[in-house]
């Protein structure tokens, strides 16, 4: 899998009224940042999108604001860290009897863990963070793969990070995990291209000014940095028909900036 920027156009991309028209969206870790930005814009390209988030009243709070925007989201309240085999499956089975296919899945939630060597570094906290960012990215996508096979056009997109491409000193499991996501992504587009309509990416969207960039740099002028509202356009392009036939890509979403 080659890295790539994201196509200059994407960054200011904004599909056409029909283009998600029907389609079935789930975005994992909606409630803030990045996956709030681009559920909400999502909706208003006309996606039914699933709000997933682990806080009931921060997610209803969410359905409230976005339902006027355009087609009526759901929800799915999940909290990864904790969730067993049933939690899974009644999702499934809630977006099955509901929807009857998905037609893409955004994994954008996760937990930045501690900045610590790792011969100092917590154990449960690097476990926590395995967990979340990549043992609960792959159950949710091993159980969802059906429905998404049941789309004519479906999309699997992973958020990676400048530090799952190069580890970088004291970034531990969150390093660690964005690595195992990259090597999740070529693994199942590889199985899923040539025999189905899946294709499967990642997404490395840059500095952000998010509550997460402002844990691991305190000190940093937020400012100066890019809103989630800013890179929406790479995210919507790859879940959506203008990334159809691109499949076990990486690609930098401010890389042409």
């Amino acid at each position: 899998m080659t890295a790539a920027p994201a196509k200059a156009d994407w960054l200011e991309y904004r599909p056409a009224p029909q283009d998600f028209d029907g389609r079935v969206i789930m975005v994992t870790g909606a409630t803030a940042g990045i996956g709030r930005a681009v559920a909400r814009e999502l909706v208003r390209s006309g996606a039914t999108v699933i709000l997933h988030g682990r806080n009931e009243k921060v997610l209803e709070a969410l359905y409230q604001e976005l339902k006027v925007l355009g087609p009526e989201p759901s929800v799915a309240q999940i909290d990864l860290e904790r969730a067993q085999g049933p939690q899974y499956q009644q999702l499934v089975d809630e977006i099955e009897s509901r929807y009857g296919r998905l037609d893409g899945l955004l994994h954008n939630a996760a937990l930045l863990g501690s900045l610590t060597p790792i011969d100092q570094y917590d154990v449960p906290t690097f476990m926590r963070v395995m967990h979340v960012n990549v043992t609960a990215a792959f159950i949710l996508t091993r159980q969802l793969l059906p429905l998404l096979r049941a789309s004519q056009d479906a999309a699997v997109l992973f958020t990676s990070s400048g530090v799952g491409k190069r580890g970088r000193a004291y970034w531990g499991a969150y390093s660690i995990s964005k690595f195992a996501c990259e090597g999740l992504t070529q693994v199942l587009a590889h199985e899923m291209e040539g025999n189905s309509a899946v294709r499967v990416n990642i997404l490395d969207p840059g500095k952000v000014r998010t509550s997460m960039r402002r844990q691991a740099y305190p000190s940093e002028a937020q400012e100066t940095l890019p809103t989630p509202e800013s890179l929406t356009g790479p995210y919507v392009a790859l879940l959506g028909p203008a990334s159809r036939g691109v499949t076990g890509q990486r690609f930098e979403a401010q890389a042409a900036r």
